[in-house]
């Protein structure tokens, strides 16, 4: 039995992926940790350590658009400073080395952003891991290394002195670790290639119970998490006002649906619901591209920020999704595709080519690659 530390930060796409991960090497007979926000306690009951509180939580949510407006080093660092994030990767680093045990440990950090990870691994001698939920995260490494040189760099290398660490002297090299992604070999070949090792779509939300929706109605959401574009819900229920069909809305803060005659929902379980949808209009985020693609769901995608963009290009490739940037956002160019998307009876037939029964094993390769870490043996960065 191996011990897996799991470390995810971010909303439920992000973090719920590494719970499934999680629960498939847990499943195996291995000791799991995920080490995650505190609202994720109940998705990894094998083992869970909190990095925060819940209304820590929602505290640094409403504070996520921040990031979109990121484009400086300097920025950056301002905003780790000012949600605390130094304090909390020394906290990340201390729980990693209370639960390794030498020699049959492997950590596991959401790709750049868990940068406790290889500040654990340096300390501890352990392999590391990171997990990339979509390509763009692979993409920009370049850049993170950049930031981190010229922006975080006193900051971690002032965790690093805490656990008696030397400071960071090559900032690539303080972040080469081997990396697995989430999503398929279709995918990545869609555009700029990862190098990553692919395990495909790891859904995390199997979990949630059923629901019953009327009349096939188009489902319109932001995702779980806050970083839309802010004209990103009025050109969405705009749009869905042109088309005479019912439209529910799910999002977990109230947007103006009620007024505009809209069913909302703070929450509904995807695999439930989108396959009785005529369509979902979405933000982009991979996840849900996922699960739209499983169930067969006609998707159009309001792209904009992070890696939003790249993924609805990958999809539109291979005609599984139509897609606007935030610069051709109207009422009507949108409603235009949310009609394309309703009447498009060849959907069904054409993402059962690119979700045959291998998705559903997408959990068990990625754990295969996370065991094998550990028999390549003790330090996997150099």
């Amino acid at each position: 039995m191996a011990v897996f530390l799991l470390v995810a930060h971010g909303t439920a796409g992000d973090v719920l992926p590494f719970a499934r991960i999680g629960a498939e090497l847990a499943g195996r007979g291995h000791d799991v940790t995920l080490i995650s926000h505190a609202p994720f306690a109940r998705h990894a009951p094998y083992g869970f350590a909190p990095i925060d509180t819940e209304e820590r939580y929602r505290e640094t949510q409403a504070h996520t658009p921040e990031l979109l407006a990121v484009r400086r080093s300097e920025d950056l660092r301002r905003y780790y400073d000012e949600r605390g994030l130094f304090t909390e990767m020394a906290r990340e680093v201390a729980l990693l080395s209370a639960l390794h045990r030498p020699g049959e440990t492997v950590l596991v950090g959401r790709h750049t952003s868990a940068l406790s990870v290889p500040v654990a691994a340096d300390l501890l001698g352990a392999p590391a891991v990171w997990v990339a939920v979509a390509p763009v995260q692979v993409m920009v490494a370049p850049i993170a290394a950049m930031h981190a040189r010229r922006g975080l760099a006193s900051g971690i290398d002032a965790v690093r002195a805490g656990v008696g660490l030397p400071p960071v002297a090559d900032w690539p090299g303080f972040l080469r670790m081997p990396v697995l992604g989430l999503w398929p070999g279709w995918f990545d070949a869609a555009g700029v290639r990862s190098k990553a090792a692919l395990a495909g779509f790891v859904c995390g939300d199997e979990d949630g119970g059923t629901v019953a929706l009327p009349g096939r109605p188009i489902l319109v959401t932001g995702g779980t998490g806050q970083m839309l574009h802010p004209r990103y819900y009025e050109v969405a229920l705009a749009a869905a006002a042109l088309v005479d069909h019912p439209v529910v809305v799910v999002s977990p803060s109230s947007v103006p649906a009620a007024a505009a005659g809209f069913e909302w929902y703070p929450r509904l379980p995807f695999p439930s619901a989108l396959p009785q949808c005529g369509a979902i209009l979405h933000h982009g985020g991979i996840g849900t591209a996922a699960r739209a693609l499983l169930s067969g769901t006609p998707q159009v995608l309001l792209a904009h920020g992070a890696d939003r963009p790249d993924i609805a290009a990958r999809l539109a490739r291979h005609d599984l999704a139509r897609w606007l940037p935030a610069d051709a956002w109207t009422p009507e160019s949108v409603a235009d595709r949310l009609w394309a998307a309703l009447t498009d009876t060849g959907y069904r037939t054409r993402t059962a080519a690119f979700t045959e029964p291998s998705t559903a094993a997408a959990p068990a390769r990625a754990a295969d690659f996370l065991e094998n870490q550990l028999s390549q043996g003790i330090d996997t960065r150099n």
